[in-house]
């Protein structure tokens, strides 16, 4: 099953705010020990994956991923989600446009850089 999940912008911005990336970044974090003590105690971790076209060719821009546990994690599943829709069977026929490399058939969605409102929380983050 293939879920697409709307959830309210005050809390993706509570969740990323509260992101901590899953490697070490130098100027983000003062040094190794301090990363390290932050992903312990973290409740969102952040990770930066290459973009892909739908073809699997790398995009020059980079994915945000993040996993949420705890507290986080809680607030989502009860207090954050908006819509959740079953898109199982538009994805697999989707897919099949894919496979056959029928672009002009495949739908994606519109895209658009997410601006984040905080200048602090948008470098610590990479995002720009």
């Amino acid at each position: 099953m293939i879920l697409a999940i709307w959830i309210k912008r005050s809390a993706f911005d509570r969740i990323l705010a509260a992101a901590i990336h899953s490697n070490f970044v130098p100027g983000v974090y003062a040094s190794q020990k301090e990363w390290k003590q932050a992903v312990a105690t973290s409740l969102v971790r952040l990770q930066w994956d290459p973009d892909r076209e739908p073809s699997g060719a790398k995009l020059e821009r980079r994915a945000i991923q993040l996993g949420l546990r705890g507290e986080i994690l809680s607030y989502y599943a009860r207090d954050w989600i908006v819509h959740i829709e079953d898109i199982s069977e538009f994805v697999r026929q989707q897919h099949q446009y894919v496979k056959s490399q029928d672009w002009e058939q495949l739908i994606t969605p519109a895209e658009s850089v997410y601006s984040v409102e905080n200048p602090d929380l948008s470098e610590r983050l990479g995002i720009k």
